[in-house]
């Protein structure tokens, strides 16, 4: 009767805690526990339970995960017979991907050969996980495929944080291929959340890139952002002879490699924002032939600083351009010589390149 309730009470603790005996397996958790830890396994290792992605078969051995502050804190703990508290560091399974997480652990003898550990900051790894399930959740908003109305594309979009705030679409509207690239302000949680917005709020049956940023936009100014807030944009459809394309506030140029060189397009207008009451936007059109390239791009790119703080800029979009053959070839390109340029990126990186 006396451990029913005991369990019970442990049960409506907010901390999580786990028991564990001298080899490492856990012989209770409770219910915060196995809320936080929700992939690990029912029993077992300390390290299964918390759902590590080490060989938690060998949890606590000497052929086990080397330097494990988990594994390392209950040891010292049985050794000592003393209080012992860790940071951990760790990366546990979540669905079907991994995730770095950290917390504050502090084991605790409780005799007859058990120890206790309770979890501290909780809601740090809490937010962990939420950060890991957003990020997959961007990721499933990422396009697809290779192909679009009849045209190959490639892409690439390199976060700087876990959450991005660059978005880039492709789709097929009837029989075109239509691209768009978002980059919206901020980083982090909260341009994440505003480029999840760009992604349901576009307007992919609208007849003209200039009318599904218009739509954007009267949507956007329903949100009743502060002005902190703004979506710049570049968008194209690309037909069987010319492609149509809109810009709202995008100042970095989208390029078309063709064999006369590389021209670079612009087009005026305002970002997606609150700060004018009746914002306009408008359709140009260039044509192309087969066997040229189309590149979107954010300014993450053009942007990105070395150690010196020179920028990459259009220069380095557009020699990179230069030589690649294909749009694939484009984005391999130009992923490798952005890292060589810059070893720590400090805004997202997105590209779309078009084979016409």
């Amino acid at each position: 009767m006396t451990e029913k309730y005991l369990r019970r009470v442990l049960d409506n603790v907010k901390s999580a805690i786990i028991v564990a005996d001298g080899n490492l397996k856990t012989v209770y958790t409770n219910r915060s526990f196995r809320t936080l830890f929700s992939g690990g396994s029912p029993r077992g290792s300390v390290g299964a339970v918390t759902a590590c992605s080490g060989n938690v078969k060998r949890c606590g051995e000497d052929g086990g995960c080397r330097g494990c502050a988990l594994a390392g804190a209950f040891e010292d703990a049985f050794l000592s017979n003393k209080d012992v508290s860790r940071r951990v560091f760790q990366r546990v399974r979540n669905g079907e991907s991994g995730m770095e997480v950290s917390y504050s652990l502090h084991v605790s003898p409780l005799g007859d050969g058990l120890y206790m550990g309770s979890v501290d900051d909780t809601f740090e790894l809490e937010i962990s996980r939420e950060l890991q399930t957003a990020k997959n959740i961007q990721q499933r908003l990422l396009p697809a495929g290779k192909w679009a109305g009849g045209k190959k594309y490639a892409y690439t979009y390199i976060p700087c944080r876990d959450i991005g705030g660059d978005l880039p679409d492709v789709y097929t509207s009837g029989e075109d291929a239509c691209g768009v690239i978002a980059d919206v302000s901020g980083k982090g949680i909260s341009a994440g959340m505003l480029s999840a917005f760009v992604k349901a709020a576009y307007d992919k049956n609208a007849p003209s890139p200039s009318r599904a940023i218009q739509n954007l936009s009267a949507k956007f100014r329903e949100l009743n952002l502060d002005e902190r807030n703004y979506v710049t944009v570049a968008a194209v459809r690309i037909d069987k002879e010319q492609i149509t394309y809109s810009m709202a506030g995008h100042n970095v140029p989208i390029l078309l490699k063709t064999g006369d060189g590389i021209t670079r397009i612009m087009l005026n207008s305002p970002p997606v924002s609150n700060w004018f009451d009746n914002p306009a936007y408008f359709d140009d059109t260039i044509p192309y032939k087969n066997g040229d390239i189309l590149v979107l791009l954010t300014d993450g790119v053009t942007e990105c600083k070395n150690e010196r703080g020179e920028m990459f800029g259009t220069d380095g979009a557009i020699k990179t351009l230069s030589y690649s053959r294909t749009a694939d070839d484009f984005i391999k390109n130009l992923e490798n010589n952005l890292r060589n340029f810059c070893h720590n990126l400090n805004d997202d990186i997105t590209a779309i390149a078009f084979d016409l």
